[in-house]
């Protein structure tokens, strides 16, 4: 983890796509941060010191000791985790009106759409019980889709937003996933250099790491038990 002087951040995470994002901005701009595992497997989201900061049952969440007037704030939802840390911080949410617009544009856009459609897209594909050709192909062709909004607009952008910003962040850990998804990178050249160009920045690479041996060991496509927590919205 980042080492820098402060209190640090209490961060409640599984290692996901969503985890992920707050992750790699907490690495990328140094805050000090202290992982409490949420295991999503075994609905430890739905324990109720967990809901007390994050109602919807989700994580990533955060507490920030020092929050605003130097008094504690838990935010949940990763969107806005990151345009919390990117405020706090000054880095990564631009403070110019045009260049934050741009920002959050790519952020909801990923909130709202790339997210939600490559999870169903991973949900039809490998955990379903049953093969549904409909939703897979729904989902699939759903993501192929926004990736291909993406390489057309990084053919003339370096990044999602112009600069490097937590839209990126909020974007990479979801494009990780582009084989689960019936994804072929090749199809999307722009796509693929800025994903390869996101993945070899250090602060990526730490981010996606964290518990990343507790991912390999917990393999939700094989276990029943953790996917009817999951998907039946219940504690074990």
């Amino acid at each position: 983890m980042a080492a820098a002087a402060g209190t640090p951040i209490d961060l409640y995470y599984w290692p996901t796509p969503n985890g992920w994002k707050i992750s790699i901005m907490l690495e990328e701009t140094g805050l000090p941060y202290t992982v409490h595992a949420v295991n999503i497997g075994k609905g430890e989201q739905f324990k109720p010191e967990f809901l007390a900061i994050s109602p919807n049952n989700r994580m990533p969440a955060i507490v920030d000791p020092d929050g605003p007037g130097g008094q504690p704030i838990s935010v949940f939802e990763s969107g806005a985790i990151l345009q919390y840390l990117g405020r706090k911080t000054g880095r990564f949410y631009p403070a110019d009106e045009r260049q934050r617009v741009a920002v959050e544009e790519w952020l909801f856009w990923q909130v709202g759409g790339l997210g939600p459609m490559a999870g169903q897209a991973h949900h039809f594909r490998i955990y379903a019980p049953e093969k549904t050709p409909y939703a897979i192909a729904r989902y699939t062709n759903e993501v192929n889709r926004l990736y291909g909004v993406m390489n057309t607009r990084l053919a003339d952008h370096d990044y999602l937003a112009g600069d490097y910003s937590i839209a990126d962040m909020a974007c990479i850990g979801w494009v990780r996933g582009w084989e689960r998804q019936g994804q072929v990178m090749d199809d999307f050249p722009h796509l693929k250099r800025w994903f390869e160009a996101v993945m070899a920045r250090p602060a990526v690479q730490r981010g996606v790491a964290v518990m990343a041996e507790v991912r390999a060991q917990n393999d939700l496509s094989k276990d029943k038990d953790a996917q009817a927590v999951l998907f039946g919205q219940r504690a074990r």
